[in-house]
């Protein structure tokens, strides 16, 4: 990890690489990033009236914001703060997301599995894939590298910055339950398992690696995987996948409506890869003090 810039530095100085104003900094940065392409680009395609389909210019707008956000990564919000870090390295970039990939397609399709042999899951026929574009456009890549770039990229980096590894870790997990409380088909519950399961494997996903491609290929398989490959509703959407599914009985283990997230099954698979990921990170030394004590450290080093 980064070491920090022990010299004294003027009091404008040590305020704007402060951790939560550099968070602010940050999102604020982030939030006009996207707002400019996402205005800029709805302004052309009503130029453009019909000539092009929404199947295009979905995915185009999304592709769009992603890279405006890796130019934004290395441009800004890699040299913010006190303790300067890329967090979208590109080297080793493909086998991050590969692996992040990979090891949500295992673990849904494990907790699929077990859904499937206590009879909370079963598959009635073929699916139409009517709305593929939506699932790796939208739920995929938009919600798998903008969320964690929001997530992990900025919340978890600068509160573990200020309040250590811990608190960021539940800070930020809360938050994303949180935020998915609004979704279709959501309950606390559904928040609080999002929370936990979700919440915990994508931070541990960062704290192992120190960059952002893993969670985001976790996040983006994860969404895949539940939506496209199983048909399972993706943080309570609806969707269409290869085949046509069902989640039937007790909603504590198939979800219910809101799907297999909110199942006691998800759960205690993704709970449990997530705690083994932040057992690795904390094995690795990958666990920041807060800030305050690591000052009162650097201080009493020096004396």
């Amino acid at each position: 990890m980064d070491t920090e810039n022990a010299a004294p530095q003027p009091l404008w100085k040590r305020i704007w690489n402060f951790p939560l104003v550099a968070m602010l900094v940050a999102l604020a940065v982030t939030a006009a990033v996207i707002a400019i392409v996402s205005i800029g680009f709805g302004a052309i395609a009503e130029a453009l009236g019909e000539s092009l389909p929404s199947e295009v210019t979905a995915p185009l707008q999304v592709i769009l914001v992603v890279a405006a956000l890796i130019g934004l990564q290395k441009l800004v919000l890699r040299r913010l703060g006190e303790r300067k870090h890329d967090d979208l390295p590109f080297v080793g970039a493909a086998q991050a997301l590969a692996v992040g990939i990979l090891a949500a397609f295992v673990l849904f399709s494990l907790i699929v599995g077990i859904a499937a042999l206590l009879g909370a899951y079963r598959i009635v026929g073929w699916g139409g894939l009517s709305n593929w574009i939506f699932l790796l456009f939208a739920a995929g890549v938009n919600a798998g590298f903008v969320e964690e770039l929001i997530f992990r990229g900025i919340l978890f980096r600068w509160i573990e910055e200020f309040g250590g590894s811990w608190a960021a870790l539940v800070v930020t997990s809360g938050l994303f339950g949180l935020v998915h409380i609004g979704n279709e088909n959501a309950t606390w519950f559904s928040s609080f398992a999002i929370a936990v399961e979700a919440g915990v494997m994508l931070g541990g996903a960062y704290m192992l690696t120190r960059s952002l491609w893993a969670p985001v290929g976790l996040h983006f398989g994860w969404n895949v995987t539940q939506g496209l490959v199983w048909d399972v509703p993706v943080s309570g959407n609806d969707v269409d996948g290869v085949v046509d599914a069902r989640l039937v009985g007790d909603p504590l283990i198939s979800g219910g409506a809101f799907g297999l997230e909110a199942s006691i099954i998800a759960l205690v698979v993704a709970s449990g890869f997530g705690v083994w990921l932040v057992k690795r990170a904390a094995n690795k030394g990958e666990v920041m003090a807060p800030w305050w004590v690591r000052r009162k450290a650097a201080a009493a080093a020096s004396a």
